[in-house]
């Protein structure tokens, strides 16, 4: 994903998180290795990008204002994923377009920069930091195995910057304030819609932006920092997991087919019935496809062969009304066409739950939108059990 935010300018950012720290002019710049003088213009240009005071000039030195304490922590973390004060924001907004598109040209055609441009300035950034970042693999190139954690851990401290800008923005009454959700499946049927109405409501001028995905298609996003929350059916939690899992309410997949099925007036569906009708699936990797492995499964035969697999409600509600096929899903998911009597739910032989949730990056500090966000989903959840 080619980075859309202009990358501020690192030398900026470093001036006022010692200022920040020093209290002082004079000791900033002596931390720096800056004069007082550049030390001054580069702050000037950031409080003017901000379009706000940064520090109050006293006889007793820098005296932060509000903007400039939460934004401070969000800049210090910034630096630290970047890595290098000698890095520049040209050679990572060069080296993220590299990233993202896989060559030189494609870069320059997302960028409107030159290939030999782009080329000089990740060779740059590969000198300032002492890696290796890409290596070329014949027509492409390829992100080293460190060259990845630092396209991570720049997108990361992108992340944290743009966060940062929008709480001043917000602070100065000018924040549209911008949550991206990575949505899977079944959270898009109600929760997601009524969270995001109710948010609306609350913040009129607010943007809110959904990616739809299954969760191997989210999960890397919302690691890079382009993704703030994912919802969805919740993964098993590894010991040494950079997210955190949020249980919002439980869900109970039911058999769903077309109205006119053979079975669909049958009082209790057996397991021997399931096996002799067509499935149509999402991915072996799914929570709900482990579920319709013990169902069919349960009697340690071989599990019947699932000949169409899809993660799409749109297209297995179509496939659904045009065959004999079933499939495991949420009511919620095909409550319209249930509701029209063109499909039916049916409880399964063993009753299935799992569990859907929140899931952000560990450690992740929303805005206050977006913590506003959190609470309504949260809210809803509690509504929807």
């Amino acid at each position: 994903m080619v980075v859309k935010m202009p990358i501020p300018s690192i030398r900026q950012l470093s001036t006022f998180t010692a200022v920040f720290e020093h209290g002082s002019i004079t000791r900033a710049a002596e931390a720096v290795h800056l004069t007082q003088s550049a030390l001054t213009q580069a702050l000037a240009r950031l409080e003017r990008d901000l379009g706000c005071r940064l520090f109050d000039r006293q006889p007793e030195g820098m005296r932060p204002t509000e903007p400039a304490r939460f934004l401070a922590p969000r800049v210090n973390d910034a630096i630290e994923k970047i890595g290098s004060r000698r890095v520049t924001a040209a050679q990572m907004r060069a080296f993220l377009a590299v990233a993202s598109a896989g060559s030189y040209s494609g870069a320059a055609e997302a960028t409107g920069l030159a290939p030999a441009s782009l080329h000089r300035a990740v060779a740059d950034l590969s000198l300032a930091l002492g890696e290796r970042l890409v290596e070329r693999r014949g027509r492409y190139l390829s992100l080293t195995r460190k060259g990845a954690s630092r396209a991570r851990k720049f997108r990361l401290a992108l992340a944290e910057l743009r966060s940062g800008y929008a709480e001043v923005a917000d602070w100065l009454g000018k924040a549209k304030g911008r949550i991206v959700i990575g949505a899977m499946p079944l959270s898009r049927a109600r929760w997601l819609p009524a969270a995001i109405v109710r948010h609306v409501e609350e913040f009129p001028f607010a943007e809110v932006s959904v990616i739809e995905g299954s969760h191997d298609e989210l999960v890397g996003p919302l690691r890079d920092g382009d993704i703030d929350v994912m919802l969805g059916a919740l993964r098993t939690v590894g010991a040494h997991d950079d997210l955190t899992h949020e249980d919002a309410f439980e869900d109970h997949p039911k058999i769903v087919m077309r109205n006119a099925h053979p079975l669909a007036n049958t009082s209790k569906i057996s397991t021997a019935s399931m096996r002799q009708y067509p499935w149509v699936l999402p991915s072996a990797s799914t929570p709900l496809r482990q579920f319709w492995n013990e169902l069919v499964g349960s009697d340690d035969a071989e599990l019947p062969h699932v000949s169409i697999e899809c993660g799409s409600v749109l297209t297995i509600r179509e496939i659904l009304l045009r065959t004999d096929s079933l499939t495991l899903l949420s009511p919620d998911q095909v409550r319209v066409e249930i509701d029209a009597g063109q499909l039916r739910a049916a409880a399964p032989p063993i009753r299935v739950s799992r569990t859907i949730g929140i899931t952000t990056r560990r450690g992740w500090l929303p805005t206050r939108q977006q913590q506003a966000f959190v609470e309504t989903l949260r809210r809803l959840a509690i509504e929807h059990s």
